[in-house]
């Protein structure tokens, strides 16, 4: 509050010299995004804010990352509809850094730009087979059952696909096999794409592998996704007792951990149950522990297709509790399936004639200020130039973690506007200067406004089907939607 009070004293006088208004563009409207915007509205007075997206849909990963049967989770949309709806913030839809306007293009217009758009590529594993038919992201299998319009025809082969082995044990990891192993008659009432719904209705897939380098101490998902995929009705769960042995240094982490104390608790009970009452066509879920892919095998019958993974055994070293590492023993085996999602991590995109580092993902930053260049020990921020969200801490942390994350970032915005580094001159002309130049390219930009007619769309058909809404996947529906 004292920051928000301090911005309010230094915008009064801030005002007396310029009639100009702080002109901040957002690029991105994820959760990063919109709370960024939020943030700025409520400290700056008087202040514009833009929020541009290369999507016609806003909302960003709450939309194409959140899972379909996770509606609570999504009721955020209506905190950053009012966002979106507030007299001094636009929604600009359909507007592509790079292509439809450049980031040098941007700081000319704008006081100060935001960089919020998050990771749109996948970490890789930089082993053999990788580029076999039938692997692919968790990402993109998730984009493709949330409806986003670059995976409309993504089709992964669910018909002639008995076995999926997913790489990874995180919530991405829990979700995917959970969307792969539910029954549709329970995914139908969801706002899941009904491309993916007609696909999973036909699946033969009956067996799912979720596989970790690390064991049941350390697993990365919550208690909450955990003991979601565990009652899945008629869902047989297999995990090898043996791995939940613990060591001296399983011990201690899993006393100072609650959250990791619950996930293994909940392995041991599902570990020790049996299944009485299992059905013929059972389906199984198996979380194999202490594994690490090694290369992938190919197909036999299908050229470049691939048929399992051999994967290395591993131990871990280090006895500091949460510091364990997963080293390869030399011991191999091979699992059997038609199909792999890679679950190991997003990746950003770098951002055109930015520094970036590709190791941790981000493009540097000091507390949101993107930095560029150094001098010695000193680092030295680009003015005016922001970030927030993945791009700035990493892809890790829940839809919450951003609102933290904005008003780190904002705070900063903040600092400068009350150092004088950030100076309104006329020539900002903002929005009406973006919208001069993209209407001079042609490119036609969605307002919040058309995105409601979008989104009153998706629930008109969706009422037809019993669904919150039927989202609309294509970019020529999206299009014809908004602008007839």
């Amino acid at each position: 509050m004292a920051i928000y009070g301090s911005v309010r004293r230094f915008w009064r006088s801030f005002s007396t010299f310029s009639s100009d208004p702080l002109r901040v563009c957002i690029v991105g409207s994820g959760p990063a995004g919109f709370y960024t915007a939020e943030k700025v509205l409520k400290a700056q007075e008087g202040a514009q804010v833009d929020i541009v997206d290369r999507l016609p849909t806003p909302f960003g990963l709450v939309r194409s990352g959140v899972a379909p049967d996770h509606p609570e989770t999504k009721i955020v949309v209506n905190q950053f509809t009012r966002v979106a709806q507030n007299g001094r913030c636009s929604f600009l839809g359909n507007v592509n850094l790079g292509s439809a306007v450049s980031l040098p293009e941007l700081r000319e217009l704008y006081h100060v730009v935001v960089l919020a758009y998050g990771a749109e590529s996948d970490r890789t594993l930089g082993i053999p087979g990788e580029d076999f038919y039938g692997i692919h992201s968790a990402r993109e299998f998730v984009w493709w059952y949330n409806g986003h319009p670059d995976y409309r025809n993504f089709n992964p082969d669910l018909t002639n696909t008995h076995t999926a082995v997913i790489l990874g044990q995180g919530n991405v990891a829990l979700d995917v096999a959970r969307i792969l192993l539910r029954p549709t008659n329970e995914l139908a009432t969801t706002d899941i794409a009904e491309h993916a719904l007609a696909a999973l209705r036909s699946s033969s897939i009956r067996k799912v592998y979720l596989i970790g380098r690390r064991g049941p101490a350390q697993a990365a998902c919550t208690a909450k996704e955990l003991r979601e995929i565990l009652g899945i009705k008629d869902l047989q769960i297999h995990i090898q007792e043996s791995d939940l042995l613990k060591s001296p240094a399983d011990e201690e982490e899993l006393k100072n951990s609650r959250i990791q104390r619950r996930v293994y608790d909940l392995l041991s009970k599902a570990a020790s149950a049996k299944d009485l009452h299992s059905k013929l066509d059972h389906r199984e879920l198996h979380f194999t522990f202490f594994r690490k892919p090694d290369r992938f095998l190919e197909s036999d019958d299908r050229s470049e297709h691939v048929s399992g993974v051999h994967l290395e055994k591993t131990r871990l070293i280090g006895d500091e509790s949460g510091r364990q590492v997963a080293v390869g023993t030399e011991e191999f085996e091979d699992v059997k399936c038609e199909m792999v999602l890679k679950s190991i991590g997003y990746k950003s995109i770098p951002a055109k004639g930015l520094p970036f580092d590709h190791q941790r993902g981000i493009i540097p930053n000091i507390r949101g200020r993107v930095v560029s260049e150094t001098s010695g020990d000193s680092a030295l921020p680009e003015q005016g130039l922001y970030v927030c969200g993945w791009l700035k801490r990493g892809p890790t942390g829940i839809i919450g973690t951003n609102l933290y994350c904005a008003e780190e970032t904002v705070s900063s915005i903040s600092e400068d506007l009350q150092k004088g580094l950030l100076q309104p001159t006329t020539r900002k002309s903002g929005r009406d200067g973006l919208l001069q130049l993209l209407d001079d390219r042609n490119v036609r930009v969605v307002s919040f406004r058309e995105w409601e007619k979008i989104d009153s769309e998706e629930r008109r058909l969706g009422s037809l089907r019993n669904k919150p809404r039927e989202k609309l996947a294509s970019w020529d529906e999206l299009q014809r939607a908004c602008w007839g």
